[in-house]
């Protein structure tokens, strides 16, 4: 494979009239932020309202609920000390960074540690959605990016992007590693790996992106120092945490022995075909586990589309692993779909798809997006009543 091979092909972009001013960063991401705050927006009041029809109250469904109840606990005690036998019970399977800050942040900050977890996911949530308008810029122009933050936003699951949950922290650091990877920033690059390897155990898929590309840049001439740095870097989040855990278990699989207490080992994809087999051949299936396994086959055929566009291999690599991972996994089936909410690149065919069309059938497309994600931003916490 070239060296080049990872390089994106960048659409040109006018140049600026005379004496015109180009627009900063910021300011070229505000129609793809103000349309994710819109879409988020929308999905907050159809769970507000549907919330108060029912007598109950959104705020602990945001900031206190499953997942975040564990990262609240960590912030406030600290980690198991042992391994222990007891299933779904040690808290060593949650990375450190989101619960580090929750810890640092409510020391300073007005407010619970729990409305400090749903702050900081908020405000991460508004880091990717730049990150990736900024991504999908760099590789179509301006639409392109607005059009896949829009799709981001409108994910199925989308719920957890506002809530005190790890996704939204996670695509963060995924998206602006990603895009510092494709504009030659190694350093940066391997940051955002390391910080997305202490976030979730899916890092060590932003860890393989920018190493594997790290790597093949070496071939080139001169040679680039900083692209070995980042080769290096880059897994040191995610191999620190599960070495640290090791330690503290007294055992070197302590890690993956904490994982197979939450009944979570790799199984070849056995697992998932069978969960899938048994959900689409039952008479009336949970109408939530029947998303889950659309978004499972959806992802499945996105990422062929991916690599029939010749997406940069960066994505492709990201995307691929965490695919992988997810789809090889024998862990609990319901929170797939949510463990893909990061995969941001495979939504890259379809925003290329709609800059393409008619401006009816994008209207459409993207409002039907938009109800569906509302619909089960509700339907998740409130019918489903269990954990995204």
């Amino acid at each position: 494979m070239s060296s080049t091979a990872f390089r994106p092909t960048l659409r040109a972009t006018p140049a600026p009239a005379p004496g015109a001013r180009r627009p900063g960063p910021l300011r070229r991401a505000a129609p793809a932020l103000l349309a994710y705050v819109a879409v988020r927006a929308t999905g907050l009041l159809v769970l507000t309202l549907w919330a108060h029809r029912r007598g109950q109250e959104v705020w602990p469904i945001l900031a206190t609920k499953w997942d975040a109840d564990w990262y609240l606990g960590i912030a406030d005690h600290g980690y198991a000390t042992e391994l222990g036998t007891a299933y779904n019970a040690n808290n060593m399977a949650f990375f450190p960074l989101h619960p580090l800050l929750i810890k640092t942040v409510s020391a300073v900050a007005p407010g619970s540690p729990a409305s400090t977890g749903l702050g900081l996911a908020v405000v991460a949530s508004l880091l990717a959605a730049w990150g990736i308008f900024a991504l999908g810029d760099l590789l179509h122009g301006r639409r392109v990016g607005v059009l896949l933050t829009t799709l981001w936003a409108a994910y199925p699951v989308g719920l957890v992007q506002w809530m005190g949950y790890t996704e939204s922290l996670f695509t963060a650091c995924a998206a602006w590693s990603l895009y510092a990877v494709l504009t030659g920033r190694w350093l940066w690059a391997a940051t955002g790996a390391v910080l997305a390897g202490l976030t979730r155990p899916t890092g060590i898929a932003v860890a393989a992106a920018v190493t594997v590309t790290a790597l093949l840049a070496l071939r080139r001439r001169p040679f680039p120092r900083r692209a070995l740095a980042a080769a290096v870097l880059a897994p040191l989040g995610w191999c620190g945490y599960v070495g640290w855990v090791g330690l503290r278990t007294g055992r070197w699989d302590g890690y993956f022995a904490v994982q197979r207490l939450w009944r979570n080992e790799l199984d070849g994809g056995a697992g998932t075909l069978r969960r899938m087999h048994e959900v689409l051949l039952q008479d009336r299936p949970e109408l939530f586990l029947v998303l889950v396994t659309g978004v499972l086959l959806a992802s499945a055929v996105l990422f062929a589309l991916s690599v029939a566009d010749r997406q940069p291999l960066p994505l492709l690599v990201f995307t691929g692993t965490l695919l992988a991972i997810i789809l090889t996994s024998d862990a609990v089936y319901f929170p797939r779909a949510r463990f893909l909410l990061p995969a941001f690149p495979l939504l890259l065919p379809l925003a290329l798809h709609l800059t393409r069309s008619s401006p009816r059938y994008r209207t459409l497309t993207l409002t039907t997006a938009v109800a569906t994600s509302a619909y089960f931003s509700a339907y998740i916490p409130l019918i489903w009543a269990s954990a995204p």
